[in-house]
């Protein structure tokens, strides 16, 4: 294209999942409903860990930040298309919508981040149970959850930095409900080389090797636990590991199906659907997912709704 017709793009239009006004009311009740899901459910989990001294340990602290993570991923991008459901303009600044993107990418990377060390610690309590709590001390906890954050956000500000990079036309229309990368490098101007080189080099150095680091522990887990002679310590392990594995399952599967492919097959519709799945969905189900299956929280919870009850009665 020739650079005579290029025009400098001031704001983005988001179409959202839906074009038909029909659909309207119901996409917004249904994502008003997830979001206050997400909010209520994390918010109570974060409270539980805080508020009960036994949860005082490293995987309630690794659990209390993936909660604050959830919520802070979700409301990345869902108030603003519940905003543009009934807006006009449906419109966001170039700004704006480089600092969604940020966001975006920020949060994922965290909770990847924090589902390795939460694989770590599930490693070492159960491989290494007589040595847990002089590897995994508070002082290095906190120091893994710094590193998380200074990691995800050098990986969010290259991301971030090169879609600066990009001319875009005059087609400012993005057929997604928030600024994401492939819609965004669809509608460009310019050679998006170096970005699809960097989601697929980078990209999968920090995606796919913290899998590869999760489903290593989880192989070195499995066989301490089949050597286990008693039945109900292997089911005790298991259930244990059970949560996280789900959450590693739905995250990193939707995550790879739609980022780790090339740009040219991209399916924008497909792409809504997966993503909204491991943005919205489950962040919402994961308080659910961590705490049916975890007996500690349970515990803490049944605890707390007795001492509301019999403070109610008082």
């Amino acid at each position: 294209m020739d650079d005579t017709n290029w025009t400098s793009v001031s704001h983005f239009v988001l179409l959202g999942i839906s074009t038909h006004p029909e659909e309207q009311i119901p996409l917004f009740l249904l994502f008003l409903l997830m979001y206050a899901i997400n909010m209520a459910g994390n918010s109570a989990l974060i409270t539980l860990i805080i508020s009960t001294p036994r949860l005082h340990t490293p995987m309630y602290i690794f659990l209390s930040n993936l909660a604050l993570a959830d919520i802070c991923f979700t409301s990345t991008t869902v108030p603003k298309m519940l905003q543009n459901i009934f807006s006009p303009t449906k419109a966001i600044s170039y700004m704006g919508c480089l600092t969604q993107t940020y966001f975006f990418i920020f949060f994922v990377a965290i909770e990847n981040f924090l589902l390795v060390i939460m694989a770590y610690d599930r490693y070492i309590a159960i491989c290494h149970p007589f040595r847990y709590p002089m590897i995994l001390t508070r002082m290095l906890c906190w120091q893994m959850l710094a590193l998380c954050h200074i990691l995800s956000h050098l990986h969010a500000l290259l991301h971030t930095f090169l879609l600066g990079q990009l001319i875009f036309c005059a087609d400012n229309r993005i057929p997604h409900f928030f600024c994401d990368l492939y819609p965004l490098m669809k509608l460009s101007c310019s050679s998006t080389y170096l970005n699809t080189l960097m989601i697929h080099t980078e990209g999968v150095i920090v995606i796919h090797g913290a899998l590869a680091f999760i489903i290593a522990s989880y192989a070195c887990i499995i066989s301490v636990v089949l050597r286990r002679p008693s039945a109900k310590g292997m089911w005790r392990a298991f259930s244990t590991c059970g949560s996280h594995l789900t959450v590693v399952t739905v995250f990193y599967g939707t995550l790879i199906w739609v980022y780790f492919q090339p740009l040219a097959s991209y399916s924008v519709a497909k792409g809504r659907i997966l993503t909204v799945m491991h943005s919205v969905v489950t962040p919402m189900l994961n308080p659910f997912i961590y705490s049916l299956r975890n007996e500690d929280v349970k515990g803490a919870f049944r605890k707390w709704r007795s001492r509301s009850w019999f403070s109610f009665l008082r």
